[in-house]
């Protein structure tokens, strides 16, 4: 059967492997790293890859071929941790984080996540749509082609559900995939000061039961730390989520390691975020139940920290590991995936081949998709990102740089020598 589209000649094409569960130990630091290679597309999905010149069978009259020599391709990019809708911003912070002023003291002044619920309760659904397409227009350029995304910052069920159908709606209208997570318990809201395990029992009784009947988000994530919410109150939340059919994440041990962990391994859930301070108990528990890690290190750059996830140890003790953005108004942002994967090699040592892999076959595992994303397995998305290098290691090498050069999202190409390819 011919081809639609055939991408040629890439000096290094990265294919992850896909074994049927993510990666983890020995097989992070492996990959086949195909030589003047070429990627068949049809009907938006992966046909053939292979090296040299293409089978002459997969060219017809319809063919369109294009040579990308000295370029390499991977995967697209695929960011499982973001924060992406919300109202104002929050550079005014800058100078008190400059000044040594920690995350919780801010937090605790009123700003932080407090200062973007406020901006986000008093922001239009089309304010926030259009804030929000932006960032995915510039996640898109370098080289995201899968988003996950939560709600909370709006702590109330009418601004978390106009975030959820934000995501909804850009779902359907930008070529980017996006995966809804619910975060009402993101903060203690103002209105439920010290009564955490109020605001919980709301959420449980009231938002989850409203989130699940129309179908808006296929996870259900808590910030489990230090003066927001405890492992208990965690606990609570995540298995009524879970028995409502809610996938589960949760942020643990970013701050100070208080049990959220043990609430993953505890529920099974698909991953944990953060985990800055996890301890070699939790990380243990983690590989028994095989709980992903979703490691943030631009989070712990944004905060002027030096703790960065000891991702090496998890993968050495058999947890799977992904690096996502974290991409947010305050702790982290950014929406530079290649950034992110540059200090996966600069500050927690891993190879690019282990980069790679946390972000593209292990991050479609923490979003519930490797079926169809995450390597470039015959009838897999037709999902590409073009580098503008000869080999696989020069765009973890030339830092804080934007590679890509071109994208294909389902076989579509969405942009061009770096820009978006107009519908």
């Amino acid at each position: 059967m011919y081809a639609d589209t055939i991408l040629t000649h890439f000096s290094q094409i990265f294919a992850p492997n896909d074994p049927g569960h993510p990666l983890t130990k020995d097989e992070m630091s492996e990959a086949n790293v195909i030589a003047d290679g070429y990627i068949a597309i049809k009907d938006g999905k992966i046909q053939k890859v292979g090296s040299g010149e293409p089978d002459p069978e997969l060219i017809g009259k319809e063919t369109e071929v294009v040579d990308y020599t000295g370029k390499i391709a991977t995967p697209g990019l695929i960011d499982c941790h973001t924060h992406l809708v919300y109202g104002g911003s929050r550079e005014h912070e800058f100078s008190l984080k400059l000044n040594g002023a920690s995350y919780l003291e801010i937090l605790n002044q009123g700003g932080g996540i407090h200062s973007t619920v406020s901006a986000t309760r008093k922001s239009s659904f089309a304010e926030l749509y259009e804030k929000t397409k932006r960032l995915l227009d510039y996640m898109c350029c370098y080289g995201t082609t899968t988003v996950e995304a939560k709600s909370g910052y709006g702590l109330n069920w009418e601004t978390e559900e106009r975030q959820l159908r934000v995501i909804e709606k850009l779902n359907q209208d930008h070529p980017l995939d996006l995966i809804p997570t619910f975060m009402a318990a993101h903060a203690v809201p103002k209105e439920y000061a010290g009564r955490s395990g109020e605001y919980i029992q709301m959420i449980t009784a009231e938002m989850l039961p409203k989130v699940k009947a129309d179908h808006l988000a296929e996870f259900c994530d808590i910030f489990c730390e230090k003066d927001v919410f405890t492992a208990d109150e965690s606990y609570q939340l995540l298995k009524a989520a879970q028995d409502m059919g809610f996938k589960l994440r949760i942020h643990a041990d970013e701050i100070e390691s208080i049990g959220g962990v043990e609430v993953a391994a505890k529920l099974h859930a698909t991953s944990a975020e953060h985990l800055m301070m996890i301890t070699d108990e939790s990380i243990q528990a983690m590989a028994d139940n095989q709980v992903i890690g979703n490691l943030l290190p631009g989070t712990t750059f944004s905060l002027m920290q030096t703790t960065y996830a000891p991702a090496k140890k998890m993968i050495e003790a058999g947890v799977p590991i992904t690096l996502s953005t974290d991409s947010n108004p305050g702790s982290c942002p950014t929406i530079n995936m290649q950034f992110i994967m540059q200090l996966g090699c600069f500050q927690m040592k891993l190879t690019p081949i282990q980069v790679l892999n946390a972000v593209t076959i292990n991050a479609a595992y923490s979003i519930d998709r490797a079926d169809t994303i995450g390597s470039l397995d015959v009838d897999k998305q037709a999902d590409i990102a073009i580098f503008d290098c000869s080999n696989i290691d020069y765009p973890l090498y030339f830092f804080a740089t934007n590679l890509v050069s071109d994208v294909y999202k389902r076989g579509q190409h969405v942009v061009h020598k770096g820009v978006l390819v107009e519908e």
